[in-house]
């Protein structure tokens, strides 16, 4: 009777550690280079052979004790860095984003990566990330990038986004609502979402109506949330190998024995001391049981016979790979663009940018896939629509100005794009034309902050400071975090004579944006 009752503790034991190992049916892992936007295949786990036939051993890990048991635990880690609107590439979020995917891999997560994903191969990797979703599992997101909130709604942005308007952060941004429902619907009883995207995003030159940082989320039950900031508040990126939120997060997530609402409070806890109270991370749940993430405390590469166990579980169900199609070829290495030299005020615009970089080249395929909708359908003022934007984002605006005329001809009731072609053409110094679009935008779209921001400029540029204030006053009044409305009517009171009120606008500007100076400067504004 002795021998049979070790016996089972033995089959059972060996049965635990089968189902532990990795499946046999993961590669090594595939990364692809940035500028591709790939998926990367999942890593095989601590205990895999490494490419010189060596094995790491891996600490002991404490898997959930709640949520993710009967449908295991997958993860979408994204950082996105190389946005065309930058002048130059985020310095943290792919560090970030591989740093947390091995620690989610430490820790038993089945971990599909991506870097500097457009629209397309992020719709691709969340839908691929939904059918891995089985009824009782786990579903961590984490996104490090840049976020956008607008109508009390949080977006992560591609990096191929095109935005200057309201309703362009809907059309190119991604709802994160919208994937905790869909990690909701797909059965996840855990939903995880780390997100590190309260940054002051690029696009606030154009588009000007909604706050800064993100908003609060309305989630579903069994949701575990955190940003890097609080709502409606930005955070900047430090100077370390990995961002302060993320540091503070690892520390953390390597702590033995607290749960995952634990490591997210001394994280939040852990930002705000460090930052001085300038930083304080954003957190919500609505777990309804204790869920874990963490690393046991000891750490040896011995087993320890565990405790008498459970009877043997059914085998685990087969991963399945995320299928991707072949990357595009990446980029040529160029340069980081150095920003256009400001010339005189009042004077035509400034001379075209240098050769194209990495950005301009992956607008290049905007416009190309742009082109072929065109020719397909003339008739598209969409299409259009959008070119005239990548154009306009290359400085490339008398291109831009065309194609928002041909957007125009189609559908001569598109404020937007008569705004657009009015901001265009003031840039380029055709203000006579430029402010006849501007009347026609707010003719079809009585008070339109942009269009009166974009009557302002050619007004301040007109040399008429006195009808400037005006569009501008009408301007803040309408969005009170228009950085550009603010710095043209400090130039315009300073033209006036009233240096102290001009000098307030001007800081209150640039506390808005502090590269509105440099953006007026590329219009012929000092």
């Amino acid at each position: 009777m002795k021998h049979s009752v070790v016996a089972v503790v033995v089959a059972a034991v060996a049965v635990l550690l089968l189902a532990a190992l990795p499946s046999a049916s993961f590669g090594a892992e595939s990364r692809l280079g940035p500028a591709a936007g790939a998926i990367v295949a999942p890593d095989p786990g601590p205990g895999a052979a490494r490419p010189d036939g060596t094995a790491e051993v891996a600490a002991p890990l404490r898997l959930a004790q709640a949520g993710g048991a009967a449908g295991g635990r997958v993860a979408l880690v994204i950082g996105n860095a190389t946005y065309p609107d930058d002048n130059r590439p985020l310095p943290q979020p792919l560090k970030d984003a591989r740093a947390v995917a091995e620690e989610l891999r430490r820790a038993g997560f089945d971990v599909t990566t991506g870097e500097d994903m457009t629209k397309q191969r992020l719709r691709a990797a969340l839908d691929a990330f939904r059918a891995k979703i089985r009824p009782g599992s786990a579903a961590l997101l984490f996104f490090s990038g840049y976020g956008i909130q607008t109508a009390k709604q949080s977006y992560i942005v591609p990096v191929d986004a095109q935005i200057w308007t309201e309703g362009e952060v809907r059309r190119d941004g991604i709802s994160i609502e919208s994937i905790l429902a869909d990690m909701n619907s797909a059965g996840a009883t855990v939903k995880v979402v780390i997100i590190d995207g309260a940054r002051r995003n690029p696009f606030e030159r154009r588009f000007r109506g909604f706050s800064a940082g993100l908003a609060s989320l309305n989630a579903p039950a069994g949701t575990l949330a955190m940003y890097s900031a609080a709502t409606d508040k930005v955070a900047n990126d430090s100077d370390g190998e990995n961002s302060l939120f993320v540091g503070e997060l690892l520390k953390e997530m390597r702590s033995p024995g607290l749960n995952a609402e634990a490591i997210f409070n001394n994280t939040r806890m852990g930002v705000s001391r460090a930052s001085k109270n300038e930083q304080v991370p954003w957190v919500s749940s609505s777990l309804v049981e204790e869920f874990h993430f963490s690393r046991s405390p000891a750490a040896t590469p011995s087993v320890t016979p565990p405790p008498p166990p459970p009877p043997p579980p059914a085998p685990p169900e087969p991963r399945q790979e995320v299928v991707r199609p072949p990357p595009p070829p990446p980029p040529p290495v160029a340069e980081t663009p150095k920003p256009v030299p400001p010339v005189a005020e009042l004077t035509p615009p400034p001379p075209p940018p240098p050769p194209p970089t990495t950005p301009s080249v992956q607008r290049d395929r905007v416009i190309l896939d742009l082109d072929a909708q065109i020719d397909k359908n003339p008739r598209d003022a969409e299409a259009f629509y959008k070119r005239g934007q990548a154009w306009a984002e290359r400085r490339e605006y008398a291109m831009a100005s065309e194609d928002f005329g041909q957007a125009i001809r189609i559908n001569p009731a598109d404020a937007e794009a008569f705004n657009n072609r009015c901001f265009t053409r003031a840039v380029l110094g055709q203000l006579d034309a430029a402010l006849s679009d501007c009347n026609e935008a707010l003719r079809l779209k009585p008070n339109y902050p942009d269009a009166l921001d974009s009557r302002g400029l050619v007004n301040l540029r007109l040399g008429d400071a006195d009808k400037a204030i005006a569009d501008y006053d009408q301007a803040i009044r309408m969005n009170p975090r228009m950085a550009s409305a603010f710095y043209g009517r400090g130039k315009a009171k300073i033209r006036k004579g009233d240096t102290t009120g001009g000098n307030a606008d001007i800081r209150s500007a640039k506390a808005i944006d502090p590269t509105v100076d440099q953006e007026f400067q590329s219009y012929g504004v000092r």
